[in-house]
C-alpha cells in the first residue's frame, strides 16, 4: 500500500501534462468566466492576476472541441468530447493534436443519472479502466468540487467559490482552485474546463 502511495506521488511529480506545471507548494488559481459577453470567455490566472491559461473557442466552434492555450498562446492540450456516448466521455490530447498516440487522459461521468458531479479520470496507459486514476466529486453549482487520487481520499485539488461585488456586477463567474504540491496544475485546469462544459450542457438541456 505504501509503495502504491509512493508511485502515486511520483506520478504527480513527473507531471501528467508536463513537469513545468508542478510546484513543490500549493498553487492557487483563479478561474474567471465572463458569462454575459457575446462569447463566453474562460481564463485562468494566478493570485497576482497573471494569466496562465486561456481557452480557445467561440460561438462559431463546435462545443465538443476546445483548446487550452498557455500565456504565450501555445496549445497545451486539446479537449474533445466523444459524441454518442451515454456517459459524457471526453478525451484530452497533447498540444493541438487529436491523434490517439497523443492521448493524455480520458474522463467520463460515473453514471448517467446523477444529481451531484461524479467523474472518473483515466490516464492514457490505463486502457482497461477498471479503477480510475483520479475522481472528481462534489457540487459544480456550489463550486465545491474536490479532485481525489484514484479511489483514495487523497485530495489533489479543490475548488471554492469567490464572489466579489465587482465580479457580480460585471457578470463574471469567478472561483478559486487550490492545487496541492507536486500536482500538475495544467491537468487540473483541463479537468475544470471539461466540468464547465458538461455543466453548461446540462443547463442548456434543462
Amino acid at each position: 500500500m505504501m509503495q502504491n502511495h509512493q508511485q502515486q506521488k511520483q506520478g504527480f511529480g513527473g507531471g501528467i501534462i508536463g513537469p513545468q506545471y508542478c510546484a513543490p507548494y500549493n498553487v492557487d488559481l483563479a478561474i474567471v468566466r465572463k458569462v454575459l459577453t457575446l462569447a463566453d470567455s474562460f481564463s485562468v490566472t494566478d493570485i497576482n492576476g497573471q494569466t496562465l491559461f486561456t481557452l480557445k473557442g467561440s460561438l462559431l466552434t463546435l462545443r465538443d472541441h476546445r483548446v487550452l492555450l498557455d500565456a504565450a498562446g501555445t496549445p497545451v492540450v486539446t479537449l474533445r468530447r466523444k459524441l454518442m456516448t451515454a456517459h459524457d466521455r471526453w478525451q484530452v490530447f497533447r498540444g493541438d493534436s487529436s491523434d490517439m498516440k497523443d492521448l493524455i487522459f480520458s474522463l467520463k461521468r460515473s453514471s448517467f443519472f446523477q444529481l451531484k458531479t461524479k467523474l472518473d479520470v483515466f490516464l492514457a496507459h490505463n486502457t482497461e479502466e477498471k479503477v480510475c486514476d483520479f475522481k472528481v466529486k462534489g457540487s459544480w453549482f456550489e463550486r465545491s468540487c474536490v479532485i481525489y487520487a484514484g479511489e483514495s481520499l487523497n485530495i489533489v485539488a479543490q475548488m471554492h467559490k469567490k464572489h466579489t461585488a465587482q465580479s457580480i456586477m460585471f457578470g463574471k463567474d469567478n472561483f478559486m482552485v487550490t492545487v496541492y504540491p507536486n500536482v500538475d496544475y495544467a491537468f487540473i485546469v483541463a479537468l475544470i474546463v471539461i466540468l464547465d462544459e458538461i455543466n453548461q450542457d446540462k443547463n442548456s438541456d434543462s
